[in-house]
């Protein structure tokens, strides 16, 4: 399929817009979205593979697709020889626009495909991979979710607010503005989270790490009293029950919505931009 005939497909329908690449090509599809002056989102899942996503002065949402090779020396070992008549190394990329909401996927989800995605600079994002892949995301203001699970979170020039969370890598931003009023979390399980910040940030904040430290160089008005020993008892057996809260809590600037930090191996740092 053309890809003018993608995008005439886009306008009149607002349908699932396929197309099929072969392994290591490189493709690509363009989307208008309903209302140009508008801010729009992007949705997009894969299992495996990296997506990085590029805030730039166009009107359109441009993906640049492509797939990763399999290793095929094991399953050449194991063929002894063999001629391997067929290969379900294509993938099949969808997206679909309906009121400026762009959704993107893949069938193929065996398949590692990395995404390059240029959005408008004003655009909100959720954005998830699973294996084998980072994400990227910069020049972008808008509501942004971001989800990983064996790679890191990189996020350079943004603006909004920011909900992310991976397991076992890092989590580095880099704010140019943020929402006021609008609560952000940022977790890991065994990496840093390292988030840069205006210096006129109003926030509660909420930090822990079991193996690490919490540096800042904000003046944070740190709340002593927190830490608590709740109790409670279990009627029915007759025990007590002791828990300790270990999370920091402090304000900067006077305090404004809560930031969530969390990681267990691990450092934070909260920094102010320079």
């Amino acid at each position: 399929m053309k890809i003018h005939k993608i995008i005439f497909a886009v306008l009149l329908l607002s349908v699932a817009i396929p197309f099929f690449a072969k392994s290591q090509e490189k493709e690509q599809l363009t989307i208008p979205l309903s209302d140009p002056n508008k801010e729009g989102k992007l949705n997009v899942g894969i299992i495996t593979g990296s997506i990085k996503v590029i805030g730039y002065a166009g009107k359109e949402v441009v993906i640049d697709a492509i797939s990763v090779e399999k290793n095929h020396k094991k399953q050449n070992q194991e063929s002894e020889g063999m001629k391997r008549i067929n290969s379900n190394d294509g993938f099949e990329l969808t997206a679909k626009e309906k009121n400026n909401t762009v959704n993107v996927g893949v069938d193929n989800v065996n398949m590692h495909v990395n995404l390059t995605i240029k959005v408008p600079h004003k655009f909100s994002l959720k954005v998830s991979t699973i294996n084998n892949g980072d994400i990227s995301i910069e020049n972008v203001v808008g509501n942004l979710e971001i989800s990983n699970i064996n790679g890191f979170i990189k996020m350079k020039n943004v603006g909004g607010s920011v909900v992310a969370n991976t397991i076992n890598k890092d989590i580095l931003v880099n704010f140019t503005e943020i929402t006021p009023n609008t609560p952000m979390a940022f977790t890991t399980l065994n990496g840093k989270v390292d988030v840069t910040f205006p210096g006129s940030l109003k926030a509660n904040v909420k930090l822990k790490t079991d193996m690490g430290d919490v540096f800042t160089d904000f003046d944070i008005d740190v709340d002593k009293t927190s830490s608590k020993i709740n109790q409670s008892i279990d009627k029915e057996n007759g025990l007590y029950k002791i828990k300790k809260d270990d999370w920091t809590y402090g304000k900067i600037n006077g305090g404004g919505s809560e930031i969530m930090m969390k990681t267990m191996q691990g450092n934070i740092y909260i920094r102010k931009v320079k």
